[in-house]
Formats: structure tokens, C-alpha cells, sequence
């Protein structure tokens, strides 16, 4: 094959993987209960079709390639097992299903199921959303590192670790019973949300791989609202989701420049999903259970609210704030509350704010950093608010984010 064929080969086996990683994870590890064993026989699997295919072409059907590839190497895993009686159970189902794995272009999708699975209790609570993301989403340490804000070689050994301890600990692989469903449901609901931000947080804010994992977060939210109808939380964090998505369109203008919030036109601002954003806020609040997605949710579409009348009522993200910050007092509600106090009662008010932030806390979260330099700048203490740009510049990872400071600095 050419070295054009084999990088378009390449790319076809790198997309496949990252469409199917989760739901071949989760439909492997359902049957062996053995997450790390899922995720060994599917890279072997990619391995072999990096050998494979460039020489015998992509298969019409990429999915049930790798899916029966890796049965195969969960079976020779298998029998080299010392406890081989004990594996046979898994191995015949193994056998039985490869039988016809290539007949149906259809897999069962286990990811949800997955998701409370990976919440067990047992589980170091720390560790549910990293590994969630990993083994059910398919990103890798590093990516889960940055949004955790820690180095990816810690998360990759704290990741390791906790298969580790559900291997040997004898923590049982099995999807909960109804019952207990919602005293996993925060961390499932966690997860859901912290997949959607890496995905919104994306380079450049047009990678496909972050608009494919955004994607899938609502998907899952949306699987999940069917399973649970009357938590409301779940419908808050659908509402959340899809307030955000509605705005992708306007992030960036034509040549890629970042448009913030306050910037952005709302003609751009897609009413389908706001409109069933709305929806599924209205139906969580007929509960009468309010919660942090619910709060966020709600101040979205207060933010939604000037596609009708051309304005933000400030006022009343502020009264949502402070009550989300009861419930969930994170520093990115703090930095948050800080700018809506500075547009409802001035820029005084809102630095004050942030000035009871303790500063060790903060040194390396760009939000604190921008919100600060914009607000020293309104007040006019001009060097104070050069040094809070320059950290927020040096803490900006988005090139646009970067280059839109770098602007408001100047």
C-alpha cells in the first residue's frame, strides 16, 4: 500500500477507536468482568489491525473486526489462566458469540450500565469519575490528568491502581440493583458532566474529538433520563449540557477568534436545543429536589434569555449562585459568582469576591486569573491587572483563549 493509503488507513483505525473504544470496553469487560482484561484484548486488537489492514484493507464492517479480534485474545488470555475450570463459563460464551459477531453491524451498548459499575462503593469515591472516563469513554491519563488538574503520570499510576484493586480485591464486576442505582447516580451524573467539559474544553473549540465526547455526553444524559424519569438532577445536567451546546456555534467567529459569552450573538444560538434545554428544566423542578446541575442549569437559561429581550438579568444568576455555592462551593462557582456580582452591582463588589479566595488555591486556575485582570482593568488599577493577565495568559492552554486576553491586555 502507498504512504498516502496507509496514513488514510491509519486515521479510519484512529477514528474507529475512538468511536468504539467504550462501547467495545464495555460490552467485553460485561462478560468477563475484568475491565483491564477488556482494555488489554481491545489494544491488542488495534495493534493487530495496524498490521492488518494497511495490507488487506479496512473491513466493511470496522467494529465486528475489532470486537472479534479481541474475543479472540480474551480466549488465548483465557486458557492461559491457571484457574481454567473457573474461566470456563467465559470462555464457551467468548467461544459462542464470535460464532456470529460478523453477521450484525449492531452491538449492544453497555456503557451506561458500565458507568454504575465503576461507581461501586468500594472504589475509592476520588477515583469514580477518572475512571469512568478512561474505561467507559476511552480517554486517555493525560487528557483525564489536565482536567483533574494533576500530572499524567500520577493519573495514569492512581488509575492502575484502582484496576488493581478491583482485580485483586474481588470487587464484583455486576451492574447494581435498581435500588441501589441512586446512591451512584452522583458520581455516574459526575462523570457524564466532566466528559462534556473536557469535550467543550477542547483545543480550538473545532476538534471533532471534542464535539464527538460533548456528543456523547448528552447521549448518555439522554439514555439516562429515559432509565431514571424522576431523579431531577439527571434532567438538570441534560438541560446544563444542552443550554452549552446550543452556544457551540458562536464560540469562535469565522477566522477562529474565541468570542466570549457577553460577545457572542444570539441569532447564532441554536433554539431546538434550548428549547428542549427548557423542557427538561421545567419537568426537574415540578420534583421539588434542587441540586447543583439544576442551579447551573438554570443560570444557563437565564443567560438563554437574551436570544428573547436582548438583555441578562444579572440580579437573578446572582440569587443562583449564591445558592449553588451553598451546595457546591468549587472555585469555579466562586470565580463565576465574582464576574455576575461585578455586572449586577459593579466591579468593586465582585473583586471583593475573589479577594477572599485564598490565593494559594487559585495560582493555577485560569478562570480566577482572567476574571481578575478584567476587573482590575474596569477599576483602572492598571498594573495589578496587567500581572492577572499575564498569569491567565500563561495559564490559557486554548490558543484563541490566549490571543482574546493577550487583546483585552493590550
Amino acid at each position: 500500500m502507498s504512504g498516502s493509503g496507509q496514513e488514510s488507513t491509519h486515521r479510519t483505525i484512529e477514528r474507529v477507536a475512538r468511536e468504539s473504544y467504550g462501547r467495545l470496553v464495555a460490552y467485553l469487560s460485561s462478560h468477563t468482568h475484568d475491565v483491564a482484561s477488556a482494555e488489554d484484548a481491545l489494544s491488542n486488537a488495534l495493534v493487530a489491525a495496524l498490521t492488518t489492514w494497511p495490507r488487506d484493507g479496512v473491513p466493511q464492517n470496522p467494529e465486528a473486526w475489532l470486537l472479534t479480534s479481541a474475543r479472540h485474545s480474551l480466549i488465548d488470555l483465557v486458557r492461559r489462566q491457571r484457574v481454567a475450570v473457573l474461566s470456563e463459563p467465559t470462555l464457551l460464551l467468548l467461544r459462542e458469540e464470535s460464532k456470529d459477531v460478523a453477521l450484525s453491524a449492531e452491538f449492544p451498548d453497555e456503557r451506561l450500565k458500565l458507568l454504575f459499575v465503576c461507581a461501586h462503593p468500594a472504589i475509592d469515591p476520588v477515583m469514580h469519575t477518572p475512571l469512568m472516563l478512561q474505561t467507559v469513554l476511552g480517554l486517555d491519563a493525560a487528557r483525564i490528568a489536565q482536567a483533574f488538574l494533576v500530572s499524567p503520570a500520577a493519573m495514569g499510576q492512581r488509575l492502575v491502581r484502582t484496576k488493581t484493586k478491583i482485580r485483586d480485591g474481588g470487587i464484583q464486576f455486576e451492574v447494581p440493583q435498581e435500588r441501589e442505582l441512586p446512591q451512584r447516580l452522583d458520581a455516574v451524573l459526575d462523570a457524564i458532566y466532566a466528559a462534556f467539559g473536557i469535550g467543550w474544553d477542547d483545543m480550538a473549540g473545532v476538534d471533532q474529538r471534542g464535539r464527538d465526547l460533548a456528543e456523547e455526553a448528552i447521549w448518555l444524559a439522554r439514555v439516562l433520563v429515559q432509565v431514571m424519569p424522576q431523579e431531577a438532577e439527571v434532567r438538570g445536567l441534560l438541560a446544563l449540557m444542552l443550554h452549552c451546546e446550543a452556544r457551540r456555534p458562536a464560540r469562535r467567529a469565522p477566522d477562529g477568534r474565541y468570542v466570549p459569552l457577553s460577545g457572542q450573538d444570539p441569532r447564532q444560538w441554536s433554539r431546538p436545543l434550548i428549547e428542549e434545554a427548557e423542557r427538561h428544566l421545567a419537568e426537574a423542578s415540578t420534583h421539588g429536589r434542587s441540586g447543583r446541575f439544576q442551579l447551573e442549569a438554570a443560570i444557563q437559561s437565564v443567560h438563554a434569555g437574551r436570544a428573547q429581550n436582548g438583555r441578562t438579568e444579572w440580579a437573578a444568576i446572582v440569587l443562583f449562585y449564591e445558592q449553588l455555592f451553598r451546595i457546591s462551593p468549587t472555585l469555579g462557582t466562586r470565580a463565576a459568582y465574582a464576574a455576575a456580582v461585578a455586572e449586577a452591582n459593579g466591579p468593586q463588589a465582585g473583586l471583593a469576591v475573589l479577594d477572599a479566595i485564598d490565593v494559594g488555591a487559585v495560582l493555577g486556575y485560569q478562570p480566577y486569573w482572567a476574571v481578575r485582570a478584567h476587573l482590575l482593568q474596569r477599576l483602572g488599577k492598571t498594573p495589578e491587572s496587567l500581572e492577572a493577565f499575564d498569569r491567565a495568559i500563561g495559564l490559557a492552554e486554548d490558543p484563541a483563549v490566549r490571543k482574546f486576553l493577550l487583546q483585552r491586555r493590550g
